[in-house]
């Protein structure tokens, strides 16, 4: 599961995928209309790794419902400068 925003403090979005690189790159060249597309939601700067995908969707269902602070604590905790994190993922 994973977290994207616009900018540092900007537009989140909260997902699930079983392919982290390919749901990102998706997001990043808006190949899929939608949320992240119309509000420049690009930047992965995130995530978590389950083995058990509905543990995942449990997780990113929890998430949703967490206030906007507990979200920007939560990036903030390990990564300050909401690096995006799909460039060190990438390669």
């Amino acid at each position: 599961m994973y977290i994207l925003a616009s900018r540092k403090h900007g537009t989140l979005y909260i997902g699930v995928t079983s392919n982290l690189l390919a749901r990102t790159y998706q997001h990043k060249t808006g190949v899929v209309a939608g949320f992240t597309r119309r509000y420049h939601v690009h930047l992965l700067v995130w995530f978590e790794c389950y083995d058990d995908p509905l543990t995942a969707i449990a997780r990113e269902k929890e998430l949703k419902k967490w206030r906007r602070e507990w979200k920007v604590n939560l990036i903030e905790a390990t990564n300050p400068e909401w690096v995006d994190l799909y460039e060190t993922l990438a390669g």
